[in-house]
């Protein structure tokens, strides 16, 4: 994190399905003077291109993969991260596994979109920090369905459980750190 930037990673099982799609669609939502968002895999594999069925339903949703890599998990990724976004609670788990002092700001994508709806806060950190303090109000059905290998109709299910999610996110994170001259 620098000059007052939150940082947000998103993590998945291989970073090319679930991840990459959570931080392509939150970096193009996200005021990027403000935000910046990175992903990777609890079995990551380095620099591989984002799975062509995952890629295509972005395409759908406007956006491009064309510059994507993935990238395995590090501590290093983990602590530099505000808040860290996890497609499954598998995922979580295994974040707090490599780093256990990330456990107050490591959530399940939609853990943290409902999450959002449910607590108050001046700021991004004092959101992630009141959301941890809350985390029973969410719901425990918070997976995002592994798409890897499945059908189009899963691949579809799960970019848009990916994208409701994500706008919610971004829409509160947004209006979280707009400026009275952001206004329209």
């Amino acid at each position: 994190m620098s000059d007052g930037v939150f940082s947000i990673l998103a993590v998945c099982t291989a970073n090319i399905c679930r991840s990459p799609l959570m931080e392509i669609l939150l970096r193009a939502r996200l005021d990027e003077t403000r935000f910046e968002v990175a992903s990777a895999g609890v079995r990551g594999w380095d620099r591989k291109p984002m799975d062509a069925a995952a890629a295509a339903e972005l395409t759908r949703l406007g956006h491009s993969a064309d510059s994507f890599e993935s990238h395995p998990i590090s501590s290093r990724l983990v602590n530099s991260a505000d808040l860290v976004l996890t497609a499954t609670r598998e995922h979580r788990s295994a974040v707090l596994a490599l780093t256990p002092q990330a456990l107050r700001r490591s959530f399940t994508l939609v853990e943290f979109a409902e999450l959002t709806d449910l607590v108050d806060a001046p700021d991004p950190r004092a959101l992630v920090a009141e959301a941890a303090m809350r985390r029973s109000l969410a719901p425990a059905d918070a997976d995002v369905k592994d798409p890897y290998r499945r059908g189009p109709d899963v691949h579809r299910a799960t970019a848009d459980q990916i994208d409701a999610a994500v706008t919610r996110i971004a829409d509160r994170l947004n209006a979280l750190v707009a400026t009275p001259q952001d206004a329209p």
